[in-house]
C-alpha cells in the first residue's frame, strides 16, 4: 500500500516528467497578499501571472501546497470532524500552464496518472465540465477512455471558477469518484450530490476575463490551475473511506486515544478525536510560518481553532494542557516533507502549551456560564446575542464554539445580536482612542516607461538614475521612483534609507524608501521633501543616501543576525526569529523563548557576539539558489519572501543567514555591542532590544552618569550603592511595619467609637459613617475591623482621598448571599455618581465629586431597605 509520503512524491515526479519545473510550497500565512489571511489554494502564490503582472519564471510548474480554510467562502468548520473529508489544513496538489499546453494535456495527464500510476478504477470514475464548454467534454471523450455516460455537465455553480468579481477566471472540470460499496448503485444524479462522490481533482482552464459590467472577454493567454486534495486521494488509495483512518491522521487519532484513554470509533463518538487530530495539523502549520495567536485576523483564527480543540478535549474529560503534545506525532508524518515545521516543533508546542494554559483557567468558568445561559432555555430556542457576546468578552469564548455547544443541545444563537455587540464594543474603543486620519490614493504622474527600479545600494550609497514616475501628495511631500537607486527599500525588517535627489535645478530631501510591485515590476518609492524646484520632465537625478545613517543600520543588522546565533547557542534551537526591526538608533529582535531570559543568559548573548566582533571576521553576501543555501545550513528569516535564488549573509564559523539587507564588511566595523532590555512580547515570545557602535557608547556613558549621579545622592562609591540601596529598604520595611502597627491601634480605637453608631434595617445591623483615614488600605483595614466587632452586620463607611470621594461596604459572611458587598456598593456608589464592586465581603468604589459624600452617607439606611425589598420580593 502506497504512503501518503510516495502518494506525494508520485505526483511531483510525474509532473516533472512532463517538463514541470518543481516549485516549494509558499507558506501558509501569506507575506505578500493583504487580501488573505491564510493561503487557501495552490494558485496564491501565482495570482500575479494570471492577473498579467509577472512573467512566469517557468511555463510548467507542480508543487504540493500546504492550505488552510477557516473563514470566507471556504469555512467548511462544522463539518470538520463531523465529517470525515472536510479540514481546516490539507494539502493541494497542483499542475500549471501559464500560457503553455492547455485543456488536452491537462486531462490526459490527469487520467494517465489516476488510472495508470495510481490504479484507480476507471469505472469509479465521473467527469463534469462547464455546460458551455464541448471542448472539454469532446476532449474527455478523445483522448481517455472514459466511459462517455459519466462526463456530465453542470453549470457556473459546480463548473466555473473565478478569482473574484472581476478578472482572470474560466471553466472547470472536475474528477469524482465513487467510494460506494456497491457500483449498481452509481448514478449521474449523485455527482456534486451525494458524499460517496467524492471530488479529488479540479482541471481549471484559465481562459476568460470577467470585465466590470459582468460580461466575459477572452485572455491573451490561456492558463492551466489544477488542485488534487492529497488527503482525499490518499484515502482512495489506502482504501479508507475516511480520510481520518489514513496514514495522515490515524497516528494523531492513535496519539489522542492514548492521551486521553479514550478509544476512538469512526461514528460520531470519534468526532473529538477527528476534530483535535485536524486542529492540531492546522495550529502546527500556521505557527511554523510566522503566526502567533492573538486577538485580531489571522492571530484570532489560530486562537480560535486552538479553543475549538481544547473544548473538544474537556468532552474527552482532558482539564490538563495536551494538545500540544500531540505535535511530534504530526512532525513525524510530515516533516520530511516540510522541513520548516522540524525546525519550529518546540517554538510551535510551547506556544501551544501557553495558550492551553491561558484559556483553561477560564474555559470551566465559561461553561458553568453557558450551562447557567441555557438552563432556563427549550429545544429550539434562541441564546440572546449578548450573553453570546458575554462568553467572547469575558471567558474568550469564540462565536463558532458557543454555536457549535448551542447546536449540541438543539439550540439558536442570536449571531446578529452578536455582532452588534461586538460592533458596539469596538465603536466605543474607536471613540476613545482616536481615529488615524486616512490619506487619499493620489494618481501617479508617468515620466518615462520602465521595467521597475534596479537597486544598487549594496555596491554604493551614490548613483545617477532617471524619474520614472511621481506624485505629489501635498506640498510637503512627494513620491519619486527611479530607474536605478542605491535606497534601500524598507523590508525584511531593516527600515528604508535617507538622503537627497538633486539635479536639473530640482533638490528633494528623500525621509523614507519603500517598495511596490506594479505589474510584475518592482519599484523603489522614494518619499520626498521637497526642498526646491519641480518635476518638469524626463530629469536625471543624483541619488545619495545618507552614509552615516546607512553605516549605523548596517551595523545594527549584522549584529541582529550576530544576536540571533548566539541566543540559540545559549538557550537553545527552538530559538526562532518571529520579528524585527533594524534602524540606526538600535536593533529589536523578537524571537521565541518561553520564559525571561536571565541576566546570565543575557550576559553570554553580549559576550559571545562581542568575541565575534573583536575576531574581526570577514562578513560575506553570496547568491545561491535557494535549495542549495538551505543545504548550507542558511536561516531563513522570518517575514521575508525567497525566490528561486536567495542572498546568503555568512559570517565564517558562526553564522548564515538568508537576508536582502544591508550589512557590515567586517564584524569588527561594528565596534561594540550592548543589550538594553528583555521583555515579554506574546505567548512564547520575547523582546531583545540592543545597540552598537556609537550608540553603544552612548548608552554605557548614559548608564555611567546615572550611577554617578546615585552616588552623590546616596554618599557612597558606586562599589557600595547595592548594599546601600538594601540597608535603606531594610530600614523602610520597618518603618513600614511600626506605621501599619500605630494605624492598626488607631482603627482599632476608631473601631470602638463607630459601634455605637450601629442601628436596625429590617433586623440587619448597619453602621455607615464619615470617617478620616490617611490612606486606602487603612479605610479598608477599618471597614472589616468593625465588621468583626459587630460580628453580623453590613458596615457603610466614606471618606475622602486626595480630594475624591471613596466608599468601603463590609459585609459579614453569615450575610454575604443576601447581600454582596459586590453588588451593595453599587448602589451607594450612583449617589455620589461613580461606580465600584469587589468580591460578596468587600467592595470598594469612587468619584469625583467630594461634594456629594455626606448626603450619599445619609441615605445609606433608607437605601439597605429599598435593596433589601428590591432582591426579596
Amino acid at each position: 500500500m502506497k504512503t501518503s509520503q510516495d502518494i506525494r512524491r508520485d505526483f511531483i515526479e510525474f509532473f516533472e516528467g512532463k517538463g514541470h519545473t518543481f516549485v516549494r510550497s509558499s507558506p501558509v500565512v501569506p507575506l505578500d497578499d493583504p487580501t488573505l489571511l491564510f493561503t487557501n489554494a495552490g494558485m496564491n502564490q501565482f495570482k500575479p501571472i494570471f492577473l498579467g503582472q509577472a512573467e512566469p519564471a517557468q511555463p510548467r510548474a507542480v508543487n504540493s501546497q500546504k492550505c488552510i480554510r477557516v473563514s470566507g467562502k471556504h469555512n467548511d468548520l462544522e463539518e470538520v470532524g463531523a465529517d470525515h473529508y472536510h479540514h481546516t489544513f490539507f494539502e493541494m496538489l497542483g499542475n500549471w500552464s501559464f500560457g503553455d499546453y492547455y485543456k488536452a494535456e491537462a486531462i490526459e495527464w490527469a487520467w494517465e496518472l489516476l488510472t495508470g500510476v495510481w490504479g484507480f478504477e476507471k469505472e469509479r470514475l465521473w467527469a463534469t465540465v462547464h455546460d458551455t464548454d464541448d471542448e472539454a467534454a469532446r476532449l474527455w471523450r478523445e483522448v481517455t477512455d472514459i466511459a462517455p455516460e459519466r462526463i456530465l455537465a453542470f453549470g457556473d455553480k459546480e463548473n466555473f471558477w473565478e478569482m473574484g468579481a472581476t478578472g482572470p477566471c474560466g471553466p472547470c472540470s472536475e474528477i469524482h469518484y465513487y467510494i460506494g460499496e456497491d457500483l449498481g448503485r452509481m448514478k449521474a444524479v449523485g455527482v456534486n450530490a451525494e458524499a460517496d462522490y467524492r471530488e479529488i481533482w479540479n482541471l481549471v482552464f484559465i481562459q476568460n476575463n470577467r470585465l466590470e459590467d459582468g460580461s466575459l472577454g477572452d485572455l491573451p493567454a490561456r492558463h492551466v490551475d489544477t488542485g488534487a486534495g492529497l488527503e482525499r486521494i490518499v484515502g482512495v488509495l489506502q482504501k479508507q473511506t475516511s480520510n481520518y483512518s489514513t496514514d495522515l491522521f490515524a497516528p494523531i487519532i492513535e496519539q489522542v486515544a492514548q492521551q486521553t484513554g479514550r478509544a476512538y470509533s469512526v461514528n460520531d463518538s470519534g468526532t473529538p478525536h477527528r476534530v483535535l487530530a485536524d486542529h492540531v495539523r492546522m495550529l502546527t502549520f500556521s505557527l511554523a510560518d510566522g503566526a502567533l495567536p492573538s486577538n485580531e485576523g489571522r492571530g484570532y483564527v489560530v486562537r480560535r481553532i486552538l479553543r475549538r480543540a481544547a473544548r473538544f478535549g474537556r468532552m474527552l474529560d482532558q482539564h490538563e494542557p495536551f494538545i500540544y503534545k500531540l505535535v511530534d506525532t504530526v512532525v513525524d508524518i510530515m516533516g520530511a516533507a516540510y522541513p520548516e515545521i522540524v525546525e519550529r516543533q518546540e517554538h510551535i508546542k510551547k506556544v501551544i502549551q501557553a495558550e492551553e494554559i491561558s484559556f483553561g483557567e477560564t474555559l470551566d468558568r465559561g461553561l458553568e456560564l453557558f450551562t447557567k445561559i441555557t438552563a432556563p432555555l427549550s429545544e429550539g430556542d434562541t441564546i440572546p446575542g449578548a450573553d453570546a457576546f458575554k462568553l467572547y468578552d469575558t471567558y474568550g469564548f469564540p462565536l463558532d464554539l458557543t454555536e457549535l455547544m448551542a447546536r449540541e443541545r438543539d439550540l439558536e444563537v442570536d449571531s446578529a445580536g452578536f455582532d452588534e455587540a461586538m460592533a458596539s464594543q469596538r465603536e466605543q474603543a474607536r471613540a476613545g482612542g482616536g481615529q488615524a486620519a486616512q490619506q487619499e490614493e493620489v494618481p501617479w504622474t508617468t515620466v518615462k516607461e520602465g521595467t521597475g527600479s534596479e537597486f544598487l545600494g549594496y555596491e554604493t550609497t551614490t548613483a545617477t538614475g532617471q524619474i520614472l514616475k511621481y506624485r505629489i501628495i501635498s506640498d510637503k511631500w512627494i513620491d519619486v521612483v527611479l530607474d536605478r537607486t542605491p535606497f534601500y527599500a524598507n523590508s525584511g525588517g531593516q527600515v528604508g534609507d535617507t538622503g537627497t535627489l538633486t539635479g536639473g535645478g530640482l533638490e528633494l530631501h528623500v525621509m523614507d524608501t519603500n517598495k511596490q510591485v506594479v505589474e510584475g515590476r518592482t519599484e523603489i518609492v522614494h518619499r520626498c521633501h521637497p526642498i526646491k524646484g519641480t518635476i518638469a520632465g524626463p530629469i536625471e537625478l543624483e541619488a545619495t543616501v545618507d552614509a552615516s545613517r546607512r553605516q549605523a543600520i548596517r551595523l545594527n543588522h549584522t549584529a541582529t543576525h550576530l544576536m540571533h546565533k548566539a541566543l540559540k547557542v545559549v538557550l537553545g534551537d527552538h530559538v526562532h526569529q518571529a520579528g524585527s526591526h533594524v534602524n540606526s538608533d538600535k536593533l529589536r529582535f523578537d524571537l521565541t523563548h518561553y520564559e525571561k531570559v536571565t541576566l546570565e543568559q543575557l550576559t553570554d548573548v553580549e559576550r559571545m557576539v562581542n568575541d565575534v566582533i573583536r575576531d574581526n571576521s570577514k562578513v560575506s553576501a553570496t547568491e545561491m539558489p535557494f535549495d542549495e543555501a538551505k543545504a548550507s545550513g542558511a536561516v531563513a528569516m522570518f517575514g521575508e519572501k525567497y525566490g528561486d535564488r536567495v542572498r546568503v549573509i555568512d559570517v565564517p564559523g558562526f553564522s548564515r543567514e538568508l537576508c536582502g539587507g544591508t550589512h557590515v564588511e567586517r564584524t569588527g566595523d561594528i565596534g561594540f555591542f550592548k543589550i538594553t532590555s528583555e521583555s515579554a512580547l506574546a505567548a512564547g515570545v520575547r523582546r531583545i532590544e540592543a545597540v552598537t557602535g556609537e550608540g553603544a557608547l552612548a548608552y554605557v556613558r548614559r548608564q555611567e552618569a546615572l550611577l554617578s549621579e546615585l552616588s552623590g545622592e546616596l554618599n557612597a562609591p558606586p562599589a557600595q550603592l547595592t548594599g546601600m540601596v538594601r540597608q535603606q529598604r531594610e530600614r523602610i520595611k520597618t518603618l513600614e511595619q511600626q506605621l501599619r502597627s500605630a494605624a492598626d491601634r488607631s482603627n482599632r480605637d476608631l473601631a470602638g467609637e463607630l459601634l455605637a453608631k450601629a442601628l436596625q434595617v429590617d433586623g440587619i445591623t448597619l453602621l455607615s459613617d464619615r470617617v478620616e483615614v490617611p490612606e486606602m488600605d487603612a479605610f479598608k483595614d477599618l471597614a472589616v475591623a468593625v465588621k468583626r466587632r459587630l460580628e453580623s452586620a453590613v458596615v457603610v463607611l466614606g471618606t475622602v482621598l486626595q480630594e475624591k470621594p471613596s466608599l468601603v461596604v463590609a459585609v459579614s459572611d453569615d450575610l454575604s448571599g443576601k447581600i454582596p458587598a459586590g453588588d451593595f456598593i453599587k448602589t451607594v456608589a450612583r449617589e455620589i455618581n461613580g461606580g465600584g464592586g469587589g468580591s460578596p465581603t468587600l467592595a470598594t468604589a469612587g468619584s469625583k465629586d467630594a461634594a456629594l459624600l455626606d448626603m450619599a452617607m445619609s441615605r445609606v439606611p433608607d437605601l439597605l431597605a429599598a435593596y433589601l425589598q428590591r432582591t426579596q420580593s
